[in-house]
């Protein structure tokens, strides 16, 4: 427990709740903004806490930023915000993060965190399924290679069309990263009715099935990491 907030996930990858404690305790709260932490206690409430970013996932997503000095960035599933929320904290002052999600109800849990932190006027929250927004962007020929950094966290079915329109839209240099690519784990087992808890059986076969792709995609250099559950970082290279 930190903060009256369960910190050990079961279904992540490290499994030693001592060790995965230790890693918190040093490397990851300490420098974990206060306005992030207020939002991850306001999250845990939510009955889907488990779709938030958690904050050692989050910790690599802001050093990523920072690598590739983003400042135009897209966020596709964006739940309470923690991960909107420390990227506009990332980017500087005339940076830009656009979100899309279809739950505008979860993002606004962490709005009052988003304006207390007053980096309101560098989100753009879109509420509508991701494909008709990124397709939309795409349209104009301006868009393409115009973003840093992308972070997608939402349906696994969608991974490979988020991925095609992704490379169009991030520059050569630029980050993609993926989360959830390892599935708790269970993308080494036999078939999906071994996959527990049962709600993440139908996506099973989804995360499988993309990582396959990602490493054939010779369009990007790639890096897994058994970091959370499981996030690929991918660099655009061509």
């Amino acid at each position: 427990m930190e903060n009256g907030i369960k910190t050990f996930e079961p279904n992540g990858l490290l499994q030693s709740r001592e060790l995965y404690q230790y890693l918190l305790n040093t490397s990851v709260y300490p420098r974990e903004a206060e306005i992030l932490k207020e939002l991850r206690y306001a999250s845990s409430k939510h009955p889907l806490a488990y779709y938030g970013t958690t904050p050692d996932s989050g910790q690599l997503l802001r050093l990523l930023m920072k690598l590739v000095n983003a400042k135009q960035t897209i966020e596709v599933g964006v739940f309470t915000g923690y991960s909107l929320l420390l990227t506009a904290l990332t980017l500087p002052e005339d940076g830009k993060v656009i979100g899309i999600d279809i739950d505008r109800k979860a993002y606004e849990i962490g709005l009052p965190s988003i304006k207390k932190a007053a980096v309101e006027h560098k989100i753009e929250f879109i509420e509508s399924p991701a494909l008709p927004i990124l397709d939309k962007l795409l349209e104009d020929p301006t868009n393409e290679g115009s973003f840093d950094f992308a972070f997608v966290d939402a349906d696994k079915s969608n991974s490979k069309n988020y991925h095609e329109r992704l490379l169009k839209l991030v520059k050569v240099g630029g980050i993609i990263l993926y989360d959830n690519t390892l599935w708790g784990g269970t993308v080494i087992l036999k078939d999906s009715s071994e996959v527990y808890p049962e709600p993440r059986r139908p996506d099973w076969h989804h995360s499988i099935e993309f990582n396959k792709a990602i490493t054939a995609d010779h369009r990007v250099d790639i890096s897994q990491v058994p970091l959370g559950d499981g996030m690929t970082i991918c660099m655009r290279i061509r």
